[in-house]
C-alpha cells in the first residue's frame, strides 16, 4: 500500500494549513502531509507568527513555501479544510475531490475510526459532496490578528489534529 495523503488546505497557505499540516505529520508519520491553499501567493514562506505559533508547540517547517491547489493535488486521499467556503471552492472548482473534501472540524466529528485500509470506503460513506456544510465547521484564521490570535489558532488546531490522527488510525 503506497502512502495515503492528507492535504490540508486553508486560503494563503500560510497559517491554518501550514500549521495543521506540520503537526499533522509530526504525530502521523506514516501518513503522507500536505498543504495548499484557495488563493495564494506562491512560493511565500510563513509568517513570523505562524513560525513562532509552531514553535510552542515543539514544531517547525523552515523549508514551508506557499502552493495553491491544483491539479497536482486532486490525488489526495482525503483533503481537509479549515472553513466552509474553503468546501464550497473545492466543489465548484475541483469536483472530482469534493467526495474527499471536509472540514477539520467535521472529520473531528463525524470520520469512523479505522485505519489507511478503509480510509476511502469512510469517507465515501460520509457522502462529503452533498453534505449541508455549516457555520460550525470553521477553525478561525488568525491572519491579521496578533500572536495570540495564532497562538490560539494553533492550540485549537493541536486538538483537532490530535483526534484526527485517533479517527484515521494507522497506516497498515
Amino acid at each position: 500500500m503506497t502512502q495515503p495523503t492528507v492535504l490540508f488546505l486553508c486560503t494563503g497557505n500560510a497559517a491554518r494549513s501550514v500549521m495543521a499540516r506540520a503537526m499533522f505529520a509530526e504525530r502521523a508519520p506514516d501518513w503522507r502531509a500536505v498543504g495548499a491553499g484557495t488563493l495564494v501567493f506562491e512560493g511565500l514562506p510563513m509568517s513570523q507568527r505562524t513560525r513562532n505559533a509552531l514553535a510552542d508547540h515543539g514544531l517547525a517547517d523552515p523549508d514551508h513555501r506557499s502552493r495553491q491547489f491544483g491539479a497536482d493535488h486532486e490525488d489526495a486521499d482525503l483533503v481537509v479544510t479549515m472553513e466552509p467556503s474553503h468546501v464550497a471552492w473545492i466543489r465548484r472548482n475541483h469536483p472530482e475531490v469534493a467526495g474527499r473534501t471536509a472540514s477539520l472540524p467535521r472529520l473531528v466529528r463525524d470520520l469512523p475510526v479505522g485505519d489507511a485500509a478503509d480510509l476511502a470506503a469512510r469517507v465515501e460513506a460520509l457522502a462529503l459532496a452533498e453534505v449541508e456544510v455549516g457555520d460550525w465547521e470553521e477553525v478561525v484564521d488568525p491572519a491579521s490578528g496578533e500572536q495570540v490570535d495564532f497562538d490560539v489558532c494553533a492550540a485549537t488546531l493541536s486538538a483537532l489534529v490530535d483526534t484526527l490522527v485517533d479517527r484515521l488510525g494507522p497506516c497498515r
